[in-house]
């Protein structure tokens, strides 16, 4: 079985072509700048085969048609036709408490997704318009199917995703802490459990998913109790250019004295702060130089961003009432060995040790242990991998409706396709 796994955003739409027989990556690529003349394409297969030229592409369906004819192409293509696609695997930021697992797209499933876009309309619109741009270039014969960033956040308990607001707000406009990179926080945490040899529903974990968008969970007995980010990607630490959490009454405060509306001021907190905010730079290579040259504003958002990571670890490890394994995990968290050491060196308190040798080793996509032997608690890099948790589900809902096409029906339960 070949599944298409899809990442749209508002201007952009990324793919992989997947061999679930063997759970490998054909091809891959990117389409930039939809809706712009400046469009670009590219396009890379596992065997280092690629294509890559500007087009214009006014719209998602017309992005759609460059993948297609890209992984057909007689020269870099993949596949000889389309109908060697079995199914196509969405990915979708914001499933709410409508979703709490992975579904196969219907009418109803998308006015679901269509009725949170409130709640992320910077995600699930783009979402959703990948979604209909890829029914409109397979038709209805390929099954599609929409595996959501929050559902793994969906174990939290209502003490942890509760706001201290009035309870109205929350039975008005569902506000509360959903969480996001679920699909991030599952893959690593289960693959870490693998090679630790060990069962995650025995274990506590914490894992650090830390890009230019970041986000940390607790996990305990394999099940989120907690994690940073809340009703939108905005909170929690600083990332690349978000500010994370910080005291409400500044947003008013610097609205008042700006004399900014809404939505400069939402712009200000996700486009102009955190590390950017701070020093300039939002692109941690670009940070790191800075420091290295000794820009103090580097050299303090470096220091911020370890410090507030170390802060919700922390306070992650009392929550669960112990740790048996720290995680990093995404672009930072698998390629800045500098950021898990200045981390780690909150932990030694409690006895967690970092082999330097190893950890400036682990990069550039190596994974594998960087504490030392005699650390109280083992410290991985596991490289993420979002689209093989989004070709799984979409495998297995596409299975399940298989057998359900067959004559006996009588043990399948419906809401499980």
């Amino acid at each position: 079985m070949k599944v298409l796994v899809i990442n749209a955003g508002s201007s952009s739409l990324k793919y992989q072509l997947i061999d679930m027989n063997h759970e490998e990556m054909l091809a891959k690529g990117n389409c930039e700048r939809i809706g712009l003349e400046s469009g670009m394409f590219t396009h890379k297969t596992a065997d280092g085969r690629s294509i890559k030229k500007r087009v214009v592409m006014n719209n998602h369906i017309e992005a759609f048609q460059m993948v297609t004819q890209a992984l057909t192409d007689p020269e870099a293509g993949v596949i000889k036709k389309l109908t060697e696609i079995s199914a196509v695997g969405h990915r979708v930021a914001q499933g709410g408490s409508i979703f709490r697992k992975s579904v196969l797209v219907n009418d109803e499933v998308l006015k679901g997704i269509e009725s949170l876009i409130p709640l992320a309309p910077l995600h699930n619109g783009p979402e959703l318009d990948g979604i209909r741009a890829c029914q409109h270039v397979f038709g209805p014969d390929v099954p599609q199917c929409v595996v959501f960033d929050t559902s793994f956040h969906s174990t939290m308990p209502p003490k942890a995703y509760m706001y201290a607001i009035p309870y109205e707000y929350y039975t008005k406009y569902k506000i509360r802490r959903y969480g996001f990179h679920g699909t991030s926080h599952r893959y690593v945490s289960k693959h870490c459990a693998h090679l630790m040899h060990q069962p995650l529903e025995d274990m506590n974990m914490i894992t650090c998913h830390i890009g230019n968008g970041s986000s940390i969970a607790a996990i305990r007995d394999g099940k989120v109790i907690d994690t940073t980010m809340g009703l939108t990607p905005l909170d929690g630490f600083m990332m690349g250019t978000r500010s994370g959490s910080l005291d409400p009454s500044i947003v008013t405060f610097i609205m008042e004295q700006e004399g900014l509306t809404p939505g400069e001021m939402s712009d200000i907190l996700n486009m102009k702060s955190g590390m950017y905010g701070i020093c300039g730079y939002s692109d941690d290579r670009d940070v790191t130089k800075a420091e290295i040259e000794g820009d103090p504003r580097a050299i303090l958002a470096h220091d911020m961003l370890s410090y507030q990571i170390a802060k919700y670890i922390g306070s992650y490890i009392t929550a669960m009432g112990g740790l048996d394994c720290l995680v990093f995990t995404a672009g930072l968290g698998e390629n800045q060995p500098h950021l898990r050491y200045s981390v780690c060196r909150y932990l030694k308190y409690m006895g967690v040790k970092i082999d330097g040798e190893l950890n400036d080793k682990m990069v550039g996509g190596r994974e594998g242990k960087i504490s030392t032997p005699d650390s109280s608690v083992p410290v991985w890099i596991i490289s993420t991998n979002e689209e093989l948790i989004i070709a799984r589900d979409t495998k297995q809902i596409v299975e399940k409706l298989k057998y359900a096409s067959t004559e006996d029906k009588t043990v399948v339960d419906p809401e499980d396709i």
